[in-house]
């Protein structure tokens, strides 16, 4: 498995031993170390500290659970979410509670809050593979998720297998290397030069998601995507 990464500056081991694999053991993620996890995403700092988090967990053991999670996921994200020992759905709330304005940092502090999961994680020598394929529409279904709340993210947990048990393209994407922009792409002392990239096919269709993004509700944009690739 090629997931080791160079890097041009030192760094903390956690954030080079940390990768996305399609493929888990079977071997079961204890409760304590479970709740380790989730005490590090508990410390990530937030926006008024609202701490608009929430992950809705299953573990193999509740098979029912499970499979209902799992059936969140898009169908070619199931065929490696599967695998792993836990799979979670990633929710965050919309609004401050102390004066129900619109939180729009509240995907920001969910991604810090999964970070310090993901870290916490491989520290205890598990591995996370996030998956922004996930069906919204059956998240607020299935999970019973409220007005005022987001599905952001699916997340698979576990110890990573050796592929073994994926279809050769899942293992081509198991065993890719990580790579990664150079500092000077995204680094800038004073003013950045900025600029849109983009051909006019890719401007047409940016122009045509962007009209369909709502605060609060992604499902327009994904159902427009999955039209686009069905076409």
């Amino acid at each position: 498995m090629n997931n080791v990464i160079t890097t041009t500056h030192n760094v903390h081991p956690l954030l080079l031993d940390r990768w996305s694999p399609k493929s888990f053991r079977d071997t079961p993620v204890c409760s304590n170390t479970l709740n380790r996890l989730f005490e590090a995403a508990r410390l990530a700092p937030s926006c008024f500290n609202e701490q608009p988090w929430h992950f809705v967990v299953a573990t193999k053991s509740d098979a029912a659970l499970y499979e209902k999670i799992l059936h969140c996921f898009t169908e070619d994200n199931q065929a490696w979410a599967q695998t792993a020992p836990v799979l979670m759905i990633a929710v965050t709330k919309l609004y401050f509670e102390h004066n129900g304005a619109p939180n729009v940092f509240a995907w920001h502090d969910m991604g810090l809050a999964v970070a310090n999961l993901t870290f916490q994680a491989v520290f205890e020598g598990l591995q996370v593979c996030e998956a922004a394929g996930i069906d919204h529409e059956k998240v607020y279904t299935e999970l019973a998720i409220p007005e005022g709340y987001q599905p952001c993210v699916g997340i698979a947990l576990g110890y990573a297998g050796n592929g073994d048990n994926l279809s050769p393209v899942l293992q081509q994407k198991h065993n890719r290397e990580r790579t990664r922009k150079p500092l000077s792409s995204f680094v800038h002392y004073g003013e950045p030069d900025l600029h849109m990239k983009l051909n006019e096919q890719q401007k047409q269709v940016y122009e045509m998601m962007k009209g369909k993004f709502e605060f609060g509700d992604l499902r327009p944009v994904f159902e427009m995507a999955r039209a686009r690739i069905k076409h």
